[in-house]
């Protein structure tokens, strides 16, 4: 007898953010609702909260917003590939998103802004203009 498993109609806010890759585990991504950084259909909510086809997230993530609509749910974590099935970004949440990756690079490094030890890049450059 076998038994083919169907998406459910609905799963935890929680669990899908997971599933979807947006967090590494259930707990960051409870964090995160937690903390105000994810919103459904415009209102705060709790982890528990349900989530289902058509609804439309709000999520900080790192240094980055994404606005999406859940296309699908999953019942168990895939590869990037698959996670990304799951959902569709809104366009100008992807164009703001490569906005802020372009000027993220062309910035300056992190390591920049700490005043102290050199980087082996700058070392690199003490050595060649003092002639060691």
């Amino acid at each position: 007898m076998s038994a083919e498993k169907t998406p459910p109609a609905a799963m935890r806010l929680d669990k899908w953010l997971w599933a979807a890759r947006f967090f590494k585990t259930r707990s960051l991504a409870t964090q995160a609702i937690d903390h105000g950084r994810v919103k459904l259909n415009g209102d705060r909510v709790k982890p528990a909260r349900d989530v289902k086809s058509g609804d439309r997230l709000e999520l900080h993530v790192g240094d980055f917003d994404w606005v999406i609509t859940v296309r699908a749910l999953a019942m168990q974590r895939g590869p990037a590939p698959v996670a990304q099935l799951l959902y569709e970004e809104d366009p100008a949440s992807h164009a703001r998103r490569q906005q802020q990756v372009s000027e993220r690079k062309l910035g300056a490094s992190p390591a920049a802004a700490i005043k102290g030890r050199p980087t082996k890049r700058d070392r690199r450059q003490i050595h060649r203009f003092t002639g060691e």
